[in-house]
C-alpha cells in the first residue's frame, strides 16, 4: 500500500523516469520527476490504463513527497482522477488517511499505466524528447479525441 504523503515509481520504470528528465548536463523532456509522474499518469488516465505497481523504486528516483505535486500545483490531477475513478467526491476528504492514501495509489497506478505507454513509444529511440514531441502532436491531431477531453498538448513547448 502506497506511502501517506508520498508518490511511488514503479521499479520497473526508474530508469525511464530518470531519462526523462533534464539532469547531468543531460536534454530531458522534463524538468522534474514529479513533472513525468504527472504526464504519465494523465497519458495513462486517457487510455485507460491502469496497472498496480509491481515493485518500488527506493533508489533514485524514489518516492516523491506529495508537497512537490502541490507546489507546482499537480495536486489537482490526482484528486481529479480518484474522483473520475471512484465516481465519489468523498474520495477527496482531507481529514481520511484512507481515501488520502487511496487517491496516490489511483494516481500511481495511472502513471504506471501511462509510463508502459510512453515505454513502448521510445523504444529503441535515441533521442526521448523527439519521440515524446510526436506522441504529443499525435495526440493533438488524434482523429478520435472527444470534445472537453483533457488536453495533453499543454505540455508541448
Amino acid at each position: 500500500m502506497t506511502e501517506t504523503g508520498k508518490i511511488r515509481i514503479a521499479k520497473d520504470k526508474a530508469e525511464l523516469v530518470k531519462s526523462l528528465t533534464i539532469s547531468g548536463g543531460k536534454t530531458g523532456a522534463f524538468q522534474t520527476y514529479a513533472d513525468v509522474v504527472v504526464f504519465a499518469a494523465t497519458l495513462g488516465a486517457k487510455h485507460k490504463k491502469r496497472v498496480p505497481l509491481e515493485g518500488v523504486s527506493k533508489k533514485e528516483p524514489g518516492p516523491i513527497r506529495i508537497e512537490q505535486f502541490i507546489s507546482m500545483g499537480y495536486d489537482v490531477v490526482i484528486k481529479l482522477l480518484a474522483v473520475v475513478e471512484t465516481q465519489d467526491v468523498e474520495i477527496l476528504s482531507p481529514t481520511e488517511e484512507e481515501l488520502e492514501k487511496q487517491r496516490h495509489q489511483i494516481f500511481e497506478e495511472y502513471a504506471n499505466g501511462g509510463l508502459e505507454i510512453i515505454q513502448n513509444e521510445v523504444l529503441g529511440a535515441v533521442d526521448y524528447l523527439e519521440r515524446i514531441l510526436l506522441l504529443l502532436s499525435y495526440e493533438r491531431t488524434s482523429k478520435d479525441r472527444t470534445d472537453g477531453e483533457f488536453d495533453l498538448s499543454r505540455f508541448l513547448p
